[in-house]
């Protein structure tokens, strides 16, 4: 149910489907046994799809559904009970992304030779808690305070209400899910349904792409985040590849433009620019973005901690009485600045243990400022990060919240302060090794960061599913710490294990290995190089600073809106998001929007505004089954390819089926939109 706003007092007040009045149980045995297994599952399959792709499947609905069908098992279970399971296993597929998307940078800069468990395990659980404590000021400012939709915390407190009540809702959720699960593996596991479609256009030099993913999960999330957004981050997309890639090719020496495409040709050669130059636009706007998001909500989080401060003081007097609901009751607001602090030790520690003084080059003094420098940059960073990258799965969801880029702005800024504090002392130009050895304690404390922001981003939509069903949100905090602990446990040897089995990145661990089967790691690959690039120098500094004005001019825009009255609005982290994200991304997104916008019209000509809730309601539930479906199979899809180190191990498609399998995945795409439309629109009588 939308929130709707309470009067003068700036709140949201809504109505829980369990009242705040009524106390069910949370925190069980086992919801904590089977959140603790969920959790550990979850983070190796995330960390092979993520490591494979650069994408990781959010997990909180399929979490939502495994824990609902085990659970019935039992004589006693309950909604929030389901929910806390949930809460826990999110909570270490998240910390994966994290994980991965930074830590395999040292096995590509060489700095590792495999994953040691303490420094692995020390920075998964410290940057994971982080995230888990700034989540407790940031829940007030963003789900309350804050108009953000959080598409997947409210698809995943549908299914967790449908599962609850059945009837016609939990019909429609597991039609759409027994449907996208169905493509799902027709598409990434038998190989017979094409999983993206793309081409181009060549208009001399320059090359105009366009694809699309044949995603129904992309589709339903679209659907959710509405029209406007799904506008803006495909307007985003269009000045990437509509704009800034043919412009480069066109303008740039030849010889450089073969430097970076090699001998591809159309939209593959349009995509290598764009991963090479065109991305780091997106770093750029997305920097600015994320500074001006946190301007925009330093009143929003600084209303948030005097709430939560006000509510801890008004539990003391009252002992947990009526003044502070049991759905308002948060873990107490003085744990952030006494567990942040807390956790500067342990940090500083792994920070020891991996950073090597030798190899850096500089004096005992120096060192040690550095270290100190590093930990607090995590701890503020981390922090500032984890609201933006909250703000963003607001916006767009946590599937979509692109994790990476927020890392890469704190390691291009702590990179930046490294090279202007050392450079005194060191001529990286001189010393490979030494500007290596920087360029891994970048990664370090960016990795500390994308901990705490990963973790931050999608226990926000957990908390909103809470806030939906009732679930008493200090109990969903404490899960998620339990979540973020058997995960950080258990990613060392699951990376470990698969830098072993597959290799990361060009890098193989021993000779004789297939680099056909290697795991690309694209994610780590990219802040490997962002890293390496500003010590070595050549980082394309021109894109990053076009993105930046981008963005600012987006901001102007918006501000020009604003001071208008209009209702048309230019949030300025959704273009960023745009020009930032794959193409093929953002078109299904669009389109699920595109949708959701026809069906309100639709529906409120025929049948009044009355009607449009209901409509807008039972594409919710469509929409929710079609995320749940592909996530469910994509996650245990990568057991037998781990177990095969092969993700052909299931293929039934023979050779030169290319082409039919494009079709059969095209119409299978229209085939989803069309369904979304037709359950949408259907007469409630």
């Amino acid at each position: 149910m939308p929130d709707q706003v309470a009067g003068a007092s700036n709140t949201r007040a809504h109505q829980p489907y369990i009242p705040a009045s009524q106390s069910l149980p949370e925190i069980t045995v086992k919801a904590i046994v089977l959140g603790i297994l969920l959790s550990a599952v979850l983070s190796g399959a995330n960390a092979y799809l993520g490591l494979k792709v650069g994408l990781t499947v959010s997990a909180s609905i399929p979490a939502a559904v495994i824990s609902m069908a085990i659970l019935r098992m039992f004589r006693e279970h309950n909604i929030l009970e389901n929910n806390i399971v949930q809460t826990a296993a999110s909570a270490g597929e998240s910390l994966a992304a994290g994980v991965i998307f930074t830590l395999p940078a040292l096995i590509l800069l060489r700095h590792w030779a495999g994953f040691p468990f303490l420094p692995t395990m020390g920075i998964a659980l410290c940057g994971g808690v982080l995230g888990v404590l700034f989540t407790i000021p940031l829940r007030r400012a963003l789900i309350i305070e804050a108009d953000l939709r959080f598409p997947e915390g409210v698809a995943t407190a549908e299914v967790l209400k449908a599962g609850a009540t059945g009837g016609s809702g939990a019909k429609l959720i597991a039609l759409g899910g027994a449907a996208a699960a169905l493509l799902k593996l027709s598409q990434t596991g038998f190989k017979i349904a094409e999983g993206s479609l793309h081409g181009s256009i060549a208009a001399g030099r320059s090359i105009f792409g366009i694809g699309s993913d044949l995603s129904p999960a992309l589709l339903g999330v679209g659907y959710i985040v509405g029209p406007r957004v799904g506008s803006l981050v495909l307007a985003g997309g269009a000045i990437s590849w509509f704009a800034a890639i043919p412009i480069y090719l066109a303008v740039t020496d030849p010889a450089t433009v073969a430097g970076v495409v090699g001998g591809e040709t159309g939209y593959a050669a349009a995509q290598s620019i764009w991963s090479a130059q065109i991305r780091f636009m997106g770093v750029g706007a997305m920097v600015v973005g994320g500074v001006w998001a946190l301007v925009s909500l330093l009143g929003a989080v600084r209303d948030g901690v005097r709430s939560s401060i006000e509510a801890l003081r008004a539990a003391r007097v009252a002992e947990g009485g009526p003044e502070v609901p049991r759905t308002e009751r948060d873990m107490p607001i003085n744990l952030v600045a006494v567990g942040t602090v807390a956790l500067a030790a342990p940090i500083l520690a792994v920070f020891v243990l991996v950073i090597d003084r030798s190899a850096l080059g500089i004096t005992p003094g120096l060192y040690w400022i550095v270290l100190a420098l590093g930990t607090v940059f995590a701890l503020v960073a981390g922090f500032l990060f984890a609201s933006v990258a909250g703000y963003m799965a607001g916006l767009v969801g946590s599937s979509n919240n692109p994790i990476s880029g927020v890392t890469i702005a704190t390691i291009l800024t702590i990179s930046l302060i490294l090279y202007l504090l050392l450079g005194s002392q060191i001529d990286f130009t001189v010393s490979g090794a030494q500007a290596l050895a920087a360029a891994a304690t970048a990664i370090l404390v960016g990795a500390v960061v994308a901990c705490a922001a990963a973790i931050a981003g999608d226990n926000m939509q957990d908390l909103k599913a809470g806030r939906i069903v009732g679930a008493t949100p200090r109990r969903q905090q404490i899960m998620q710490v339990i979540g973020v602990v058997s995960a950080a446990l258990v990613i060392a040897p699951i990376l470990g294990l698969l830098y072993q089995a597959y290799g990361l990145g060009g890098v193989l661990p021993r000779e004789g290995m297939d680099p056909n089967e290697m795991l690309q790691a694209p994610q780590a690959t990219l802040m490997a190089s962002v890293a390496d690039g500003v010590f070595s120098r050549n980082l394309p500094w021109g894109m990053i600073a076009i993105g930046a004005l981008i963005a600012a001019a987006v901001i102007t825009l918006d501000q020009i809106l604003k001071a208008r009255g209009s209702n048309l609005r230019v949030p300025v982290l959704a273009v960023a998001v745009g020009i930032y994200l794959p193409i093929e991304l953002e078109v299904p997104i669009f389109v699920g929007g595109i949708v959701a916008w026809l069906v309100s019209r639709v529906v409120r000509r025929r049948d009044g505004e009355a009607e449009v809730e209901r409509a807008s309601q039972r594409g919710l539930l469509f929409s929710s089954g079609l995320i749940t479906g592909e996530a469910l199979v994509g996650i245990l899809l990568a057991i037998p390819f781990a177990a095969f180190q092969s993700t052909d191990v299931l293929s039934l498609a023979p050779e030169g089926f290319g082409t039919i399998a494009s079709w059969i995945g095209g119409a299978a795409a229209v085939g989803f939109t069309c369904w979304l439309y037709r359950v949408s629109v259907r007469s409630s009588g």
